[in-house]
This record gives structure tokens, sequence and C-alpha cells, in this order.
């Protein structure tokens, strides 16, 4: 059963959607009868604690990072290259990455770290011969360990030390403080690593000063787990980018908040989302632009918060975007459901539940 309800996200213009009978039970209960001492809301607390990276392996990984970047960073400037800037950057730069990796039921530890290198141009005006040139720095520094070129990087895998480093040459930009990704397609996106960082950052920091125990660095791991549980349970029919998931994470956070618990945060999130990507409502943030150009050519717009310029799902075809709502609809059910079994007492049916929504390795990482 869909009933229509109304919600006032943070104090600005109200959004109207349908809703299940499950996601109505919850409100009626929310008030009264949840709380963080929950079972289900302390299952997915531990679990957000065995998939995010522990705190004590950073300081390792900073060493590692050093490490390689002044490797391949006294190579690069040996062959001629300028190298203006390594900036931090990536999920390790803003704490919202996993720490493990999932293949069907079994998961692999495993991080990704990206060292970006800014470089101004000079003989290197295409890409090509750029990332073909990091890729020999690469082999020459670490001639033992597999390297593998991909679209826009070249990755160097550490198995002794379970880490993949993503080594990212671009260009300088014109404006201080921007860079100019090439991918192999030889199309050029300008950026801004320190202002995507700080996007993320910056909202992580409020959630930290909340009164609730909901971060948001958190819920995007929640996320991505969610995303790549249910990319292998349809065999990738749809792949959706990281970037991609940071964005509509910012987006629910932005009109929903972050409630004072984990599944209700997460339901209040994806029950939006699918909102939104089922209307194919336009996303876009005012952290650094106020005004956008719509374009009604594309099946969907969602905005680089960065660069307004560049709408990162401008390739989604339409059932794209309707599978991706579809999955969003189906996940604010299951969530909805879990909460309500959790309020029953039907402590195995909320668990169950949660295996659907993250996958059967759940039950093994939440108590």
């Amino acid at each position: 059963m869909l009933l229509n309800i109304t919600f006032l996200p943070r104090g600005e213009k109200q959004y109207s959607w349908s809703i299940s009978y499950y996601t109505l039970t919850l409100k009626h209960f929310h008030m009264s009868s949840y709380s963080h001492r929950s079972n289900i809301h302390v299952r997915i607390k531990n679990f957000v604690a065995w998939i995010a990276p522990p705190k004590e392996s950073r300081d390792a990984i900073k060493v590692k990072s050093d490490e390689v970047r002044a490797n391949i960073k006294a190579k690069a400037e040996a062959d001629g290259l300028i190298v203006v800037d390594t900036p931090h950057s990536g999920s390790f730069a803003t704490r919202s990455g996993l720490r493990r990796h999932m293949y069907g039921n079994t998961t692999t530890e495993g991080q990704d770290i990206d060292l970006p290198f800014v470089v101004k141009k000079g003989r290197e005006t295409e890409f090509g011969p750029l990332i073909r040139r990091f890729k020999k720095y690469a082999e020459e520094c670490y001639p033992d360990h597999e390297i593998e070129e991909t679209k826009s990087s070249v990755n160097i895998i550490f198995d002794e030390e379970k880490l993949t480093f993503d080594i990212v040459p671009m260009f300088e930009a014109s404006k201080s403080g921007e860079q100019i990704l090439i991918r192999n397609t030889g199309e050029q996106i300008t950026t801004s690593i320190e202002k995507h960082r700080d996007f993320v950052r910056k909202r992580t920091d409020e959630t930290k000063s909340n009164n609730g125990i909901v971060t948001f660095n958190d819920m995007i791991r929640l996320l991505k787990w969610w995303r790549i549980n249910k990319e292998h349970e349809t065999n990738n029919k749809l792949n959706i980018p990281s970037f991609l998931i940071n964005l509509l994470s910012a987006k629910a956070y932005e009109t929903c908040g972050d409630d004072t618990t984990y599944p209700q945060t997460l339901a209040n999130w994806f029950s939006y989302l699918a909102h939104i990507v089922q209307q194919k409502e336009t996303i876009w943030f005012k952290d650094y632009y106020k005004s956008i150009t719509s374009n009604t050519l594309k099946n969907w717009t969602v905005l680089d918060p960065v660069m307004s310029d560049n709408n990162i799902v401008k390739n989604w075809s339409w059932y794209e975007v309707d599978d991706l709502a579809g999955w969003l609809e189906e996940a604010a059910e299951i969530i909805n459901r879990a909460i309500v079994a959790d309020l029953d007492g039907r402590d195995g049916d909320s668990l169950a539940h949660l295996q659907l929504l993250f996958g059967k390795i759940f039950s093994s990482h939440c108590d």
C-alpha cells in the first residue's frame, strides 16, 4: 500500500512523495519507541566499523603514500617533467573509503589510495604519452609489483600491505588550484582536487558536531557497500561511480539531514533519493556556484559541485536512470521493513532484511 506524505527538509521548501505502509509505520513509532539503543542501529553501527579502515592504519598508509609519491615524482622530474603539485585526494583524504573489497559473498582486505601528479604542460600535450610515461616510472620503481593502466590512472598493487595506489597524471590548469584530468578517450575535465576534498569534509564535520552519532562519511561508506552488493546481485547490470554516490549522499544530507540513528537516516535518504531520481530532478550544489543552465537534451543531470559544466551522468541512458531509481526504491522498502521488524521484536526478520541490503556477509560482522 502506498501513501503520500509531506517532508519538510531542514527549514526549506516542502517535498512530497509516495511511501509504503512500512515507512508510515516507522514514522508512527519513531518518536516514542526508536532509539540509538535499538538492535538494528547497533548492528549497522558495528558493520560500519567493520567496513571502515581502522584508524590505527592511517599512519602506516601515509608513510607508504609518501614513499610512492616521492619515488614517482623523482622519476618524473629526472625525465624532464615539472611536477607542480601532488595534492591529497580521494576517499582516503575524505575518510569515506572502504577497507575491504567484496567479491560475491566473500571479502578481501584492501584499500585504494589516489595519488595525483599535477604536471606543467610542455612536450606532453596529449594524455597517452603522459600516462605511458607514468606507467614506466611505476614499473621502474616497483618492478616486482603488478602494474595496471586504467582510463585515467596507473595502479600499483602492493599485496603485502593490501594497498593499491592509483597514480593519476593531471595537467596544471590556467587557474590556481585547478587541474585538468584527461581520460584515454581524449575527454578533458577541469577540476579542483582541494574543493572536492573540502566538499565532503565540510559535511562530515557538520554531522560530527550534531547530537547524533551518524556521520556523513560513514553514510557514504554504507551507500558504497550497498552499491557493491547490488552490482554483484545484478551481475553489474548498472555500475555506479563512487563520485555519484558522494553526490547522491550530499543531496540527501542537504535535504533530509542526518537522524540520530543509522537505520532512520538510511530510510530517509533512500526514500528521498528514489523520489528525485524517479523524477529525474537535476542535482547540483551551491558551494562553488550559485546558478546553473538547464540541459533538457540529457536524460538526467547531476552536476559536479566544483565545475557546473560537468554533468557526470551525461552519458547515462534513460533505462540506467530508471534502474537506479528502482534500486533506491527497493532499498527504501527493505530498510523500512527491517526497522518495523526490529520495532515488533522480530529480530530474525530484521537481520534478514539487512542481509538483503548489504549482503549475507552483514550477519557475520554486525554483533
